[in-house]
């Protein structure tokens, strides 16, 4: 139904009054929510669930604000569209949460007990996991908050366990002592992917074994970890080295423990590196513990999981394993075995979570085998089921399948979704889709397995588990697999892959159809932010400042798929200005909508040259506005619809419909000019939506409209019958043509509000014709009069500055225009200062004891702003001069 206009906007925009009402709005006749219309085409989309502990940061706000324009544009095309929320349990991250507090206390979660503690962090979740939603709503995210998820709610723990059982009785779930990452701090296994690697100085030692039974023989290994010397199960070196082949088969004396050493022959070794020598710590060392199976190795444990020595290191047990390093250090080198230390920069693995240095260790944990599950999730890739955006993250992404080793997804911690295994005294290891109390072989009591999933368990079956799976929803049916997935390249081995590899394993299907991924926020420098470095910005801050729209359009502008991208604050006040811009151009369309029947729709032949260019302009924007979002292209979007509304909408129609708008005698022309005015603004806000939700609905909601919301009022559809060329032909000559006489009139100093006469030569007779029936808006918006027109062969006026544009020679008399004396003295006075400036210069350039100090790129500085006055002092002196004349 068709509705009056009933208010007017506010003198000045107000971000947080307009954002806290619509959003408010939005939520009380639930726009957001998604019901199961399987008529209907859907669209959707998951949310990368945030850490329950989190709190807002841009690289969220960046994420969130494409999935919502995503969103929000398929919402208006008609689509069935739900955007699934959630938050992830974070085992690792809320568990050091947890504790954090408890030690405040003076507690630790031992002191609790496991039961006790389990309650004190649901209550943890209860007072804070809701912050990050809520800081989420004031970004604008249009989330179906009424079937918000939790990894750890009845539903996805009925599918995290029915994934584990079923991999197990499959065979593709395991328990087996292999080497993982362990972080000493939150004393648990880690996968590969948890663990960041950073250069860092170091040491590289090189110490002397001996070789048994032969005085004076040794060889020379070098390690960047002496501590683990004393786990050593062997020295290999490559079968062809012909320095060691004599050896191998014999034994070495491992320095300080006495222990004998074989040496072994594995072509792992690189000749070139060291010695050519290594030392094998099958307990210490992933790829130790792959020689070490090789061999046969024994695997010495030397360390315990806090980072301490173990009982049977003799001297050093007890101690930190850097305290440990310095002991063993002193100690090789005084009982002559350190050979020398040189410096060495080395990746070292620090802990995601908490940035302790992690130490590979040998344990017992539980292990999915990735090989039958990658190879389908690389298929699906690779034969365009799934396509990432940009293409080239797919190479990222089958290149680390190719090459994947078993996931380790048992944790040594509390908080999470505990492994369903239960052992028996008798030896009985029983996974069950349901707790057991007995154990099924001989009623014997059982104990659970004290560990806990790996967080990324869970969510890898995020797509599907938020839908209701394993049971056969109407939800499943109608929304998976799902239209796209919105995350960062950082996550893609996290997140991406095992989302692929579990929707095919368990629902026959890909989770998602496209995969678009985007850069990271970095500051202005370009560097990641980080509590370290002190150069994150809060989102809050921001939007507290500026407003959500604001810090969304900022995201998004200039953002292309991959790419990293710069936090700047003026841009920032760039999107502000934006803002008020179109606040500024609606509240003077909506003020001069009196009268206005929305019913009225003018016949063509009353537009104006003016009329037709903005409506082909307009439509032209909404085919390349939709195709742009349609490619993922949110940046080149953004792009487009700003320029049209400030360059085109407001810098020009607006202007060049004020004469029509203030002539209310000519009633005919004033209907048509508002109904432009209506129709371009109400639609082009459509285009807009996605991208600033906020002012978008505050202005449309007060524009003569049609529905609830301007997020239901539909999608503008390009209407190809107004697509005019020859009016967008036209109407660029006579913008050149005002632009050409604007730019001589700043060029020389013309006050606004005077009036020049302005002369035109037009060869052609069709631009002549144009020119003579438009010269108003020529008038008007170049403060010309009067305006001549001339044709091509006329007399060339004396006198005038002179430009040309679009086939019109424009000239510019200034006798009367100016004050010559005065503007002599201006220049005067400028080429003063330049003389100055040039004499400076070339002082410096002359001067040897400068050009042979300074560095290379100042002395270009110099050169460059000697080029620049020098041109600007020739222009300045030919002005001069024309000036004369006058």
């Amino acid at each position: 139904m068709e509705q009056e206009q009933t208010t007017t906007i506010s003198t000045v925009y107000d971000p947080q009054a307009v954002e806290a009402k619509w959003y408010k709005f939005w939520e009380e006749n639930r726009l957001f929510h998604a019901e199961v219309e399987p008529e209907k085409q859907s669209f959707s989309i998951v949310i990368p669930p945030p850490n329950v502990t989190g709190q807002l940061h841009m690289g969220h706000a960046l994420d969130n604000t494409l999935q919502d324009i995503l969103i929000r544009f398929k919402r208006q095309q008609g689509y069935n569209a739900l955007w699934m929320p959630g938050t992830d349990h974070a085992g690792i991250a809320t568990q050091i949460k947890v504790e954090e507090v408890l030690a405040q206390e003076g507690k630790t979660r031992y002191d609790l007990g496991r039961e006790t503690f389990i309650d004190q962090v649901w209550d943890w979740k209860a007072r804070y996991g809701s912050r990050i939603i809520n800081q989420l709503k004031r970004l604008g995210a249009s989330c179906d908050w009424e079937r918000e998820r939790f990894t750890m709610d009845e539903g996805c723990s009925k599918a995290v366990r029915e994934v584990f059982v079923s991999l197990y009785e499959q065979g593709l779930i395991y328990q087996g002592n292999r080497i993982t990452n362990w972080c000493p701090r939150c004393n648990t296994a880690l996968s590969d992917i948890e663990v960041e690697h950073e250069e860092k100085p170091g040491n590289l030692y090189h110490v002397r074994y001996s070789v048994e039974g032969t005085e004076g023989e040794y060889v020379t290994v070098a390690t960047t970890r002496p501590e683990t010397i004393l786990g050593d199960s062997a020295v290999a070196v490559h079968p062809d080295d012909a320095r060691y082949k004599h050896l191998i088969g014999k034994y070495l004396i491992l320095p300080i423990v006495g222990r004998r050493l074989p040496i072994v022959a594995d072509e792992y070794v690189d000749p070139s590196f060291g010695t050519g020598a290594v030392k094998v710590t099958p307990a210490h060392d992933p790829n130790d513990f792959e020689m070490g199976l090789r061999h046969k190795l024994p695997e010495i444990i030397i360390m315990n999981p806090d980072g301490t020595m173990a009982a049977d290191t003799g001297k050093y047990a007890g101690l930190d394993r850097y305290e440990c390093r310095k002991l063993l250090v002193n100690d090789l080198k005084e009982q002559g075995y350190l050979v020398k230390i040189d410096e060495h920069s080395h990746a070292v693995g620090h802990c995601q979570r908490c940035s302790t240095v992690v130490e590979p260790l040998v344990s017992k944990q539980w292990f999915v085998r990735m090989e039958p599950l990658a190879k389908p999730a690389i298929e699906a890739v690779l034969s365009g089921e799934i396509q990432f955006v940009p293409e080239r993250f797919t190479k990222i992404y089958t290149n680390w399948l190719e090459n994947i080793r078993d996931w380790c997804i048992s944790r040594q911690i509390w908080w999470g979704h505990r492994i369903p295994a239960w052992y028996c005294e008798c030896g009985e290891v029983t996974v069950s889709r349901e707790d057991i109390t007995v154990c099924p072989k001989c009623g014997g009591k059982v104990e659970q397995d004290p560990d806990v999933l790996d967080t990324w368990f869970s969510s890898g079956l995020w797509p599907f588990s938020t839908m209701g799976w394993p049971e056969d929803t109407a939800e499943l049916k109608q929304f998976y697999p799902t239209s796209v997935l919105v995350t960062g390249y950082d996550i893609i081995f996290f997140w991406v892959a095992r989302m692929i590899m579990m929707g095919l394993k368990f629902k026959q299907d890909i989770p998602f159809r496209h995969v678009f991924i985007h850069g990271l926020v970095r500051d202005s420098q370009g560097r990641k932010m980080s509590k370290s470095l002190g150069n994150g910005i809060d989102p809050l801050e921001v939007i507290d400042k500026y407003g959500a729209d604001t810090l969304r359009f900022m995201l998004v502008t200039g953002n292309t798929p991959g790419n990293d991208m710069r936090f700047y604050w003026e841009r920032v006040e760039s999107s502000r200005n934006f803002a008020n811009k179109i606040w500024n151009a609606s509240r003077f369309v909506l003020m001069n909508l009196e009268g206005f029947d929305p019913a009225f729709t003018p016949d063509a032949k009353g537009y104006t040259l003016a009329d037709r260019w903005i409506l082909s302009r307009y439509n032209q924007t909404v085919a390349d506005v939709t195709r742009n979002l349609e490619r993922f292209e949110l940046g080149e979007a953004a792009r487009m619809v700003y320029e049209f509304i400030w360059d085109e909408f407001c810098d020009w129609y607006i202007e060049l419909a004020k004469g029509r708008l203030y002539n209310k005698a000519d009633g005919e022309s004033r209907k048509v000019v508002q109904y432009v005015l209506n129709y371009v603004l109400g639609n082009t806000l459509k285009l807009l939506h996605p991208f600033m939700p906020f002012i978008t609905e505050a202005i449309w909601q007060s524009l003569p409209h049609q529905g609830l919301s301007i997020m239901t009022a539909g999608w503008p559809a390009e209407d190809a019958n107004l697509v005019n060329a020859e009016a967008e032909q036209f109407m660029n000559v006579i913008m050149e043509t005002i632009k050409s006489v604007r730019n001589m009139r700043a060029e020389v100093n013309v006050p606004p509000g005077k009036k020049s006469e302005v002369i035109l030569k037009i060869a052609s007779n069709d631009i002549k014709a144009l020119i003579e029936a438009n010269i108003g808006y020529i008038k008007t918006l170049a403060a010309a009069e009067p305006v001549v027109v001339l044709a091509a062969d006329a007399a060339t006026p004396e006198n005038a500055m002179t430009a040309v544009a679009s086939g019109v020679e424009i000239y510019l008399p200034l006798k009367g225009l100016i004050d010559v004396d005065k503007e002599t003295a201006r220049l005067n006075k400028e080429l003063g200062s330049l003389d100055k400036e040039l004499s400076r210069i070339a002082g410096k350039l002359n001067n040897p004891g400068f050009t042979a100090k300074a560095p290379a790129d100042v002395i270009e500085k110099e050169k460059a702003k000697q080029a620049e006055y020098l041109e600007k002092q020739a222009a300045i002196r030919e002005r001069l001069a024309y000036l004369a004349r006058l």
